[in-house]
C-alpha cells in the first residue's frame, strides 16, 4: 500500500482539489492519503474563509484518510518554513511519496532548483538581489541563473524539495499538471484557483460551478472590519511590536505612522507597501501582531495533532508502536498556546465558535 502525503489550505476547498484526489487513487488505487492541513491562518496571511473542522470533514468526505495539522505557528510563515515543518509531521507517518500540483509539473527540475538553492552561495546573491528591491521570484531566479518560471505552486514544490533533500527524508516527489493559473482570477472553467473563487465571492458571484456541492453553505464571510479594529487595537496599544515575527527593519515606525490614517486594511497596506514589504509578508506579519507570535517562539513540533480519520486511517495509526513525535496534545506547550490564541481571534474576526472545537480536542471519525 502506497502511503501518499499531500499538504493543503483548502481556502476554499474546490474542484481542483478533488481532481488531485481522484488524480491519485488513479494512479495509486490501493493507496492510503494523509493531508497536511492549514487551520485559521494560511501561508500567506490570508485568512481561512472554511474553519478548520468543516475543512477535516470535507477532507474525509473526500477520500483522505487521515488529516493532521500544521500548527498556526509554523503555518502563517514563509514557504520555506511551512514547507520543512510539514515534511516533519508526514515524515513521523512513513509516507513514500508527496504530491502535489505544479505548473512545471517536472519533479526533476524542482529537485534540480532545491539543490542549487542548498548551495550556501545562493543564500548570498538571494540576499544582495533583494536588497536591490527585486521581488523574490525574480531574485531566485537571478541568484540561481535559471532559465525558469517561478510560479506559486512550483515555488512551493522547490521548498518541499529543499526539505526532503536536507533532511535525508526517503521521500518520493510526484507533481500533477496543474489545470489553472494562480494569478488568473477572471476564468469560468470548471477548475479555477481558490484565489479566483475568494475574488468572485468578493464580488458577489454565485460560486457553485467551482466547489462541491455542500461546500457554499460551510463558506464564511471574512469581516475584515473587525480584523482592521484588531489590528488598529493592537498597533495603537502595544509598545513592543519589533518583538513580533516578521516586524523588521523598522517596519513598525510606519505602521504606527499610517495605522491611524488609513479606513481599511486594503488601505493600509497600500501605504506602508515597500519593495521589501510584499503584500503577503504584511498579512503575515499582521496575523503575528494580532497574536503576539514573537520572534523566539519555540521552533520545536511539540505534538502533532490528529484532526481526523476513517477506518482505512484508523488501522494505519494503529500499526504504529510508537511515534518519534509525540501525537498527544501538550495543553503546557507554546504551540497549543498559540492554536487557542488563533481560534480565538478568528472567533472575534468572524463571529464564530472555533474555540470549542480546540477545546473539546477531539478528532473527527468518519465511519
Amino acid at each position: 500500500m502506497e502511503k501518499i502525503g499531500i499538504i493543503c489550505e483548502y481556502n476554499p476547498f474546490h474542484n481542483g482539489h478533488l481532481y488531485h484526489i481522484k488524480k491519485i487513487k488513479e494512479l495509486y488505487p490501493e493507496s492510503l492519503i494523509i493531508l497536511i492541513l492549514n487551520g485559521y491562518f494560511l501561508e500567506r496571511g490570508e485568512i481561512s474563509i472554511l474553519t478548520k473542522e468543516d475543512k477535516t470533514k470535507i477532507a474525509l468526505d473526500n477520500n483522505i484518510d487521515i488529516v493532521l495539522e500544521l500548527p498556526f505557528i509554523f503555518g502563517t510563515q514563509s514557504a520555506d518554513t511551512f514547507a520543512e515543518i510539514s515534511l516533519k509531521i508526514l515524515n513521523n507517518f512513513n509516507i513514500d511519496k508527496l504530491i502535489f500540483g505544479s505548473e512545471c509539473n517536472d519533479s526533476t527540475k524542482l529537485i534540480s532548483l532545491a539543490k542549487m538553492q542548498l548551495d550556501p552561495s545562493y543564500q548570498i546573491n538571494i540576499k544582495t538581489y533583494l536588497k536591490q528591491g527585486l521581488n523574490y521570484p525574480t531574485a531566485l531566479a537571478k541568484s540561481l541563473n535559471a532559465d525558469f518560471n517561478f510560479l506559486p505552486n512550483d515555488l512551493l514544490g522547490i521548498s518541499y524539495a529543499k526539505a526532503i533533500i536536507k533532511n535525508n527524508y526517503p521521500i518520493d516527489i510526484i507533481t500533477i499538471k496543474r489545470t489553472n493559473d494562480y494569478h488568473d482570477l477572471k476564468s469560468n472553467v470548471e477548475i479555477v484557483s481558490a484565489s479566483n473563487i475568494r475574488n468572485k465571492l468578493n464580488e458577489n458571484e454565485n460560486i457553485t460551478k467551482y466547489v462541491p456541492t455542500n461546500i457554499p453553505n460551510k463558506i464564511i464571510n471574512v469581516n475584515k472590519e473587525n480584523y482592521f479594529k484588531l489590528l488598529k487595537y493592537k498597533i495603537n496599544t502595544d509598545d513592543n511590536l519589533k518583538h513580533y515575527l516578521d516586524v523588521d527593519e523598522g517596519i513598525e515606525y510606519r505602521l504606527q505612522k499610517y495605522i491611524n490614517s488609513s479606513n481599511t486594511i486594503e488601505e493600509f497596506i497600500y501605504n506602508i507597501k515597500t519593495k521589501r514589504y510584499t503584500y503577503n509578508k504584511l498579512n503575515r506579519m499582521f496575523i503575528h501582531i494580532i497574536t503576539s507570535l514573537k520572534k523566539e517562539y519555540n521552533t520545536n513540533i511539540s505534538y502533532i495533532k490528529i484532526l481526523g480519520f476513517n477506518k482505512k486511517g484508523q488501522n494505519y495509526l494503529n500499526s504504529f508502536k510508537e511515534f518519534s513525535i509525540p501525537i498527544i496534545v501538550d495543553k503546557n506547550s507554546l504551540q497549543y498556546k498559540y492554536e487557542l490564541t488563533s481560534s480565538i481571534i478568528y472567533d472575534l474576526i468572524n463571529n464564530t465558535n472555533t474555540y470549542e472545537f480546540e477545546k473539546r480536542n477531539k478528532p473527527v471519525i468518519k465511519d
